[in-house]
Protein backbone atom coordinates (compact mmCIF):
# COMPACT_ATOMS: atom_id res chain seq x y z
CA UNK A 1 0.00 0.00 0.00
CA UNK A 2 3.16 2.25 0.52
CA UNK A 3 4.59 1.39 -2.28
CA UNK A 4 1.54 2.73 -4.30
CA UNK A 5 0.94 5.51 -2.40
CA UNK A 6 4.30 7.10 -3.12
CA UNK A 7 4.23 5.64 -6.63
CA UNK A 8 0.68 7.90 -6.47
CA UNK A 9 2.56 11.10 -5.56
CA UNK A 10 5.28 10.32 -7.81
CA UNK A 11 2.82 10.74 -10.74
CA UNK A 12 1.21 13.83 -9.22
CA UNK A 13 4.56 15.66 -9.01
CA UNK A 14 5.48 14.98 -12.32
CA UNK A 15 2.10 15.34 -14.16
CA UNK A 16 2.67 19.34 -11.87
CA UNK A 17 5.95 20.09 -13.22
CA UNK A 18 5.20 19.53 -17.48
CA UNK A 19 1.99 21.32 -16.73
CA UNK A 20 1.53 24.54 -18.64
CA UNK A 21 2.58 27.50 -16.21
CA UNK A 22 -1.08 29.12 -16.06
CA UNK A 23 -0.93 32.38 -14.05
CA UNK A 24 -2.63 35.15 -12.62
CA UNK A 25 -5.53 36.16 -15.75
CA UNK A 26 -7.23 39.14 -15.17
CA UNK A 27 -10.92 38.46 -17.44
CA UNK A 28 -12.29 41.49 -16.28
CA UNK A 29 -12.34 44.83 -14.20
CA UNK A 30 -15.85 46.73 -14.21
CA UNK A 31 -15.57 50.54 -12.34
CA UNK A 32 -19.05 51.89 -11.68
CA UNK A 33 -18.61 55.38 -10.96
CA UNK A 34 -21.28 57.46 -8.62
CA UNK A 35 -22.27 60.82 -8.51
CA UNK A 36 -20.49 62.12 -5.67
CA UNK A 37 -16.89 60.30 -7.73
CA UNK A 38 -17.09 57.39 -5.60
CA UNK A 39 -16.06 54.04 -7.47
CA UNK A 40 -17.31 50.54 -6.62
CA UNK A 41 -14.60 48.42 -8.57
CA UNK A 42 -15.22 44.87 -9.22
CA UNK A 43 -12.79 42.20 -10.79
CA UNK A 44 -12.87 39.06 -12.17
CA UNK A 45 -9.73 36.37 -12.22
CA UNK A 46 -8.59 32.75 -12.40
CA UNK A 47 -5.59 32.07 -10.06
CA UNK A 48 -3.14 29.19 -10.70
CA UNK A 49 -2.94 25.94 -8.89
CA UNK A 50 0.59 27.99 -7.24
CA UNK A 51 -1.27 31.02 -6.70
CA UNK A 52 -4.65 29.67 -4.75
CA UNK A 53 -2.22 27.62 -3.04
CA UNK A 54 0.01 30.72 -2.13
CA UNK A 55 -3.50 32.18 -1.20
CA UNK A 56 -4.73 28.91 1.08
CA UNK A 57 -0.88 29.03 2.96
CA UNK A 58 -1.37 32.42 3.69
CA UNK A 59 1.49 33.30 1.91
CA UNK A 60 -0.07 36.05 -0.69
CA UNK A 61 -2.91 38.40 0.65
CA UNK A 62 -5.16 39.06 -2.63
CA UNK A 63 -7.49 41.93 -0.91
CA UNK A 64 -4.41 43.35 1.31
CA UNK A 65 -2.53 43.70 -2.42
CA UNK A 66 -5.74 45.00 -4.05
CA UNK A 67 -6.53 47.29 -0.75
CA UNK A 68 -3.04 48.71 -1.01
CA UNK A 69 -2.75 49.12 -4.70
CA UNK A 70 -5.77 51.22 -4.69
CA UNK A 71 -5.12 53.09 -1.05
CA UNK A 72 -1.87 54.43 -3.25
CA UNK A 73 -3.91 56.69 -5.82
CA UNK A 74 -6.39 57.64 -2.58
CA UNK A 75 -6.55 59.96 0.23
CA UNK A 76 -9.75 58.44 1.26
CA UNK A 77 -9.98 54.83 3.21
CA UNK A 78 -10.09 52.04 0.65
CA UNK A 79 -12.54 48.81 1.71
CA UNK A 80 -12.08 45.28 -0.21
CA UNK A 81 -15.97 44.05 0.63
CA UNK A 82 -15.26 40.66 -1.07
CA UNK A 83 -12.13 38.55 -2.28
CA UNK A 84 -12.43 35.47 -3.71
CA UNK A 85 -10.09 32.74 -5.55
CA UNK A 86 -12.10 34.04 -8.63
CA UNK A 87 -13.28 37.92 -7.71
CA UNK A 88 -12.63 41.33 -5.56
CA UNK A 89 -15.38 43.80 -4.94
CA UNK A 90 -13.42 47.16 -3.64
CA UNK A 91 -15.46 50.57 -2.80
CA UNK A 92 -12.90 53.53 -3.60
CA UNK A 93 -14.32 56.77 -2.17
CA UNK A 94 -13.28 60.16 -4.14
CA UNK A 95 -12.07 57.64 -6.95
CA UNK A 96 -12.69 60.68 -9.44
CA UNK A 97 -12.99 63.95 -9.18
CA UNK A 98 -16.08 65.88 -9.85
CA UNK A 99 -16.63 69.39 -10.77
CA UNK A 100 -20.00 70.94 -11.00
CA UNK A 101 -21.34 74.45 -12.54
CA UNK A 102 -24.42 75.22 -12.28
CA UNK A 103 -26.43 72.12 -13.87
CA UNK A 104 -23.67 70.70 -15.11
CA UNK A 105 -20.85 68.35 -13.69
CA UNK A 106 -17.70 67.25 -14.93
CA UNK A 107 -16.57 63.81 -13.67
CA UNK A 108 -12.70 62.94 -14.47
CA UNK A 109 -11.86 59.30 -13.70
CA UNK A 110 -8.18 58.87 -12.99
CA UNK A 111 -5.66 56.62 -15.08
CA UNK A 112 -5.19 53.12 -13.82
CA UNK A 113 -2.42 50.53 -14.23
CA UNK A 114 -1.37 47.30 -13.10
CA UNK A 115 1.92 47.33 -13.63
CA UNK A 116 2.99 47.64 -9.95
CA UNK A 117 0.26 44.73 -9.12
CA UNK A 118 2.30 42.37 -11.44
CA UNK A 119 5.97 43.43 -9.73
CA UNK A 120 4.46 42.53 -6.62
CA UNK A 121 3.41 39.56 -8.29
CA UNK A 122 7.03 39.13 -9.10
CA UNK A 123 8.45 39.15 -5.80
CA UNK A 124 7.17 36.15 -4.81
CA UNK A 125 8.61 33.26 -4.99
CA UNK A 126 7.16 31.36 -6.93
CA UNK A 127 7.10 34.01 -9.66
CA UNK A 128 9.22 32.06 -11.72
CA UNK A 129 6.92 29.50 -12.45
CA UNK A 130 4.32 31.85 -13.61
CA UNK A 131 3.36 34.26 -16.03
CA UNK A 132 0.70 36.75 -15.05
CA UNK A 133 -1.45 38.69 -17.42
CA UNK A 134 -2.68 41.71 -15.66
CA UNK A 135 -4.39 43.06 -18.78
CA UNK A 136 -8.07 42.95 -18.06
CA UNK A 137 -9.58 41.04 -21.36
CA UNK A 138 -12.16 43.67 -20.93
CA UNK A 139 -12.50 47.10 -18.67
CA UNK A 140 -15.66 48.82 -18.32
CA UNK A 141 -15.98 52.43 -16.92
CA UNK A 142 -19.22 53.65 -16.31
CA UNK A 143 -20.45 57.07 -15.21
CA UNK A 144 -23.67 57.65 -13.27
CA UNK A 145 -25.62 58.56 -16.58
CA UNK A 146 -25.20 55.35 -17.88
CA UNK A 147 -22.06 56.19 -20.43
CA UNK A 148 -19.69 53.21 -20.99
CA UNK A 149 -16.10 53.61 -21.93
CA UNK A 150 -14.43 50.21 -22.63
CA UNK A 151 -10.65 49.10 -23.19
CA UNK A 152 -9.64 46.01 -24.38
CA UNK A 153 -6.48 44.03 -23.01
CA UNK A 154 -4.99 46.85 -21.99
CA UNK A 155 -2.84 46.68 -18.60
CA UNK A 156 -2.96 50.62 -18.10
CA UNK A 157 -6.14 52.22 -19.17
CA UNK A 158 -6.13 56.75 -19.23
CA UNK A 159 -7.92 59.35 -17.52
CA UNK A 160 -11.15 59.84 -18.97
CA UNK A 161 -13.38 63.14 -18.89
CA UNK A 162 -17.43 63.14 -18.79
CA UNK A 163 -19.53 65.59 -18.61
CA UNK A 164 -23.04 64.47 -16.95
CA UNK A 165 -25.89 66.40 -17.98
Amino acid sequence: MKKIFILTAGLMLMALAVMPAQAFTMKSLAIDLEQNGDAEIVMQYDLSFIEQSAVFLQIADPAAELQSAFQSGSASKVTVSEATSSSARITVPSFASVATTGRKSVMTSPSVSFERARDVLNSYWFAPLISPDFSPAVTTLTFPDGHHEYYYDQISIPSVTHNIG
